[in-house]
């Protein structure tokens, strides 16, 4: 059987309205690969799964459905992984319920790089946007897949942090693999599409069902080392998804911050309940006991953007990272995480309205 064939079988199986993930991992325990399954006679199948089951099973023409998934599959950087597949995420096989498929745009080798979940509210404050950003690309930047969800607020801060950085970012999404939602984040899909990956375990076409997201969000969880919330408030879908972090044996990390703002309530209840609370990404690291990926050997591109050089043109007056971009021909990414280094080490704190100010260190 060639490689299209046993794809086209595991799209058989898993676009049978009906048979759910339940249903099929049980059949692959029982029969082994799908094709086994299809072999199967009826009786065999009921015995198994249930007379309505294997009705669905040897009764269903999705072939139309099989067609589109493979012709899907054939463009570049777009891939399907069964459970079968040596590159399917191993991380997820620890979870209860891993999807049997996959769809992947983009990065391959991303579903079994050491990742970190990065979530939090749909309507953050600046600070936490700020802050997404910053732990984002600063933890990109030590070596660590930062994963999210691709929504509105700190999960599209958090991959974009995690872009301007060495662009190691996962998004998973609650719809087919060819929609977008929200539609406002279609050129930040694009970006993680061309640098990282895009993943998804519903069939092309899936509109954004709302029981569709916390599925979703048992994947952001399982593929992760742990997960840290920037802001959340107390009804935050992201503390289902730090509950399903913590329930898969994975770190629970929360940020902490204003006690009069509801952005910062959830982290709170986090913290009380046991999740590490975090004021620097050194406090994510050590908890991880991550080692940074080693520091690329200087290059002349390198040596024009030396951190050095950047805090030297601030002088001590408050600028904006355009002014300093301008200042060092540097792009405003770039500038980013440049900043975030200094602030991290104490030389540059964050002012209101996104300016940067230097700390005399006399």
């Amino acid at each position: 059987m060639n490689v299209a064939e046993s794809l086209a079988d595991w799209l058989r199986l898993t676009l049978i309205p009906g048979i759910g993930g339940r249903t099929q991992r049980k059949l692959l325990t029982a029969f082994g690969l799908p094709n086994a399954i299809f072999s199967a006679g009826r009786q065999a199948l009921s015995a198994v799964a249930g007379d309505e089951a294997a009705r669905l099973l040897l009764d269903t023409d999705n072939l139309p459905a099989v067609e589109r998934a493979l012709v899907w599959s054939e463009a570049p950087d777009q891939h399907l992984v069964c459970l079968a597949d040596p590159e399917y995420p191993q991380a997820l096989l620890q979870i209860p319920d891993p999807p049997t498929l996959l769809y992947v745009r983009g990065r391959l080798d991303l579903l079994n790089a050491a990742a970190l979940a990065m979530i939090g509210s749909r309507n953050p404050t600046p600070q936490g946007i700020q802050n997404a950003q910053r732990f984002a690309a600063a933890l990109a930047e030590a070596g660590l897949t930062i994963t999210s969800g691709l929504a509105l607020g700190i999960d599209a801060a958090a991959h974009r942090g995690a872009l301007t950085a060495s662009g190691n970012t996962v998004a998973f999404i609650g719809t087919g693999i060819d929609r977008i939602y929200p539609a406002t984040n279609q050129q930040l899909a694009m970006q993680i599409a061309a640098k990282g990956s895009i993943i998804s375990e519903f069939p092309l076409g899936t509109p954004p069902v709302a029981a569709n997201f916390p599925r979703r969000n048992r994947l952001i969880a399982g593929l992760s080392l742990g997960a840290l919330i920037v802001e959340a408030t107390v009804d935050s879908g992201s503390l289902i998804t730090a509950r399903l972090a913590s329930e898969q044996g994975r770190e629970v990390f929360a940020i902490p911050g204003s006690i009069h703002s509801p952005q910062s309530r959830g982290c709170h209840r986090l913290i009380k309940q046991g999740a590490k609370l975090v004021e620097t990404v050194q406090d994510v690291l050590d908890e991880l006991r991550w080692k940074s990926a080693p520091a690329k050997p200087p290059s002349r591109s390198d040596s024009a953007r030396d951190v050095p050089g950047l805090l030297h043109s601030m002088g001590f007056d408050p600028c904006s990272v355009d002014e300093l971009a301008n200042l060092n021909g540097l792009t405003a990414e770039v500038v980013s995480v440049m900043l975030l280094h200094l602030e991290l080490d104490g030389q540059v704190a964050s002012l209101p309205g996104g300016r940067y100010q230097r700390i005399s260190q006399a």
